[in-house]
């Protein structure tokens, strides 16, 4: 591909991390939404869909044929279809569809990594899902990949092809790869010993018992989920009013809601996880998750009338996210060294926050490009989380969840919400109530829905397809 670029395919040793625990049960995906208050533009979402399967996503990783060797990105042979509903449903129905969707089988390995669809509205708009694995891509790697399809652009990265090496070159490559990591492996070893001693003698090691799960531990579970957008101009004011920043107020949102759902300390405190972006500018980064969190500890009740505490915490948290030596990203040279399970639990020590169950991640404001999925500004876009697959135990065991992820994009703040919390009412219901109640301890007005169609809209019954018809006999799925 004219202006890619050559390097090693090596995948990084989180993304490697990250791989290993999507060969669990449980997921891990991103999906992101646009909605037009019209029929989309079906050739422009082609041409999107087209540069989707060239750009960074066109990628998925290869094992290494060693048992502790270092797995590689690769090009995929057959590249993911684009899915065309033909019945129409009511916007209302518009969440239960994506849900619907976050259940597609995506692998990362064996492909396809990620899935395009189209869904008509029976009110004349229109809504778009791509779902991807988080494996090939982060929130932000995400983003910068959407807007390079809008925009036409190809992948900066030249992959070789699946399995276009050779056994015994692969074995050869992977033994030299492996003797290079030798002394990260060593420093590695060291800083785990480290580690272990200084748990020992603070008496902070692993709990020895599992708290009683209610009903069938082995049963699966829907997290429940919630969306909201708030006028962006609202959100900045309210922010500058408080005497913050729109991150903070993001912060504060996500502690006073905490708060609501239980994840609160004994001293009315939350502390959160905060992902920092470790992309480095101006180069080629092929990273699909470079990301560390940062910890802060929040007070809600000041929150939500004085925000300068927790932009000061927030401030000191990065300037020692820049200063201190990272210890958990120490051992991830382990990670090919070690089973699944723990390299699993080492990556969210690093990149998850390792003291707390709340992230509040914030992608800032989305490139307007992002917004164009069929050539023309969506009316609405909003990215969110899924973790299909996830069992009563396991949400027990880890004692919740509470998860912001939020950006910017067409005027509005999106903030899409998951939460868990154990011996709770779990629902998207309460979730929704709760989360509406915490907008209004900040005095926000907030929309829950993804809109209406334009007056003039006219109802529709089916797609007009007469545009594919002539390229494939299927409309169903186009590859």
């Amino acid at each position: 591909m004219k202006g890619s670029q050559e390097m090693s395919n090596v995948i990084d040793l989180a993304d490697q991390a990250m791989f290993l625990g999507e060969r669990s049960p449980v997921a891990n995906l991103l999906q992101c939404v646009w909605v037009y208050n019209r029929a989309i533009d079906i050739d422009g979402l082609q041409r999107f869909h087209h540069h989707l399967q060239r750009g960074r996503l066109s990628r998925r990783i290869e094992r290494s044929p060693l048992p502790f060797g270092r797995h590689r990105w690769v090009t995929p042979s057959d590249p993911p279809g684009l899915e065309i509903v033909s019945t129409p449903r009511p916007r209302e129905e518009f969440d239960a569809w994506l849900g619907e969707q976050a259940n597609t089988p995506l692998d990362s390995e064996h492909g396809p990594g990620w899935h395009l669809a189209v869904l008509p509205f029976t009110d004349g708009g229109t809504g778009v899902s791509l779902l991807i694995s988080h494996c090939l891509t982060d929130g932000v790697g995400l983003c910068e990949a959407l807007a390079d399809a809008a925009c036409g652009r190809g992948d900066a990265f030249n992959w070789p092809a699946a399995g276009s090496r050779r056994r015994w070159q692969a074995l050869r490559e992977d033994v030299r790869q492996t003797v290079r990591d030798v002394p990260g492996i060593g420093r590695a070893v060291v800083a785990a010993a480290r580690l272990g001693l200084r748990s020992r003698r603070s008496g902070t090691g692993p709990v020895a018992t599992t708290p009683a799960v209610p009903g069938r531990s082995d049963e699966r579970i829907t997290v429940p989920m919630a969306m909201i957008f708030v006028d962006a101009d609202e959100w900045d004011a309210r922010a500058h009013s408080l005497g913050g920043t729109s991150n903070a107020l993001l912060a504060a949102l996500a502690a006073r809601l905490a708060q609501r759902v239980g994840f609160g300390g004994p001293d009315g405190s939350v502390t959160l996880a905060m992902p920092v972006n470790e992309r480095v500018a101006g180069v080629g980064d092929a990273r699909a998750n470079p990301v560390r969190s940062v910890d802060i500890t929040v007070d809600p009740a000041l929150a939500t009338t004085d925000l300068r505490e927790v932009r000061a915490a927030t401030k000191q948290a990065l300037i020692r996210h820049g200063e201190v030596p990272d210890e958990g990203g120490a051992l991830l040279p382990l990670v090919p060294l070690v089973p699944k399970q723990l390299a699993r639990r080492m990556l969210l020590g690093v990149a998850a926050g390792g003291a707390t169950n709340v992230v509040s991640s914030n992608l800032g404001a989305v490139n307007p490009a992002a917004n164009r999925a069929d050539g023309t500004d969506a009316d609405y876009f909003a990215m969110q989380a899924h973790f299909p697959g996830v069992t009563r135990a396991m949400v027990h065991r880890a004692g919740g969840r509470l998860a912001l992820l939020s950006g910017r994009a067409h005027g509005r703040v999106f903030v899409s919400v998951l939460a868990y919390q154990p011996g709770r009412r779990n629902s998207n219901d309460e979730l929704r109530h709760d989360l509406s109640s915490a907008l209004t301890d900040f005095l926000l007005t907030a929309t829950t829905g993804w809109g209406c169609p334009e007056p003039a809209a006219e109802q529709v019954d089916e797609w007009d397809l007469s545009v594919l018809t002539a390229r494939s006999p299927s409309v169903a799925c186009l590859k």
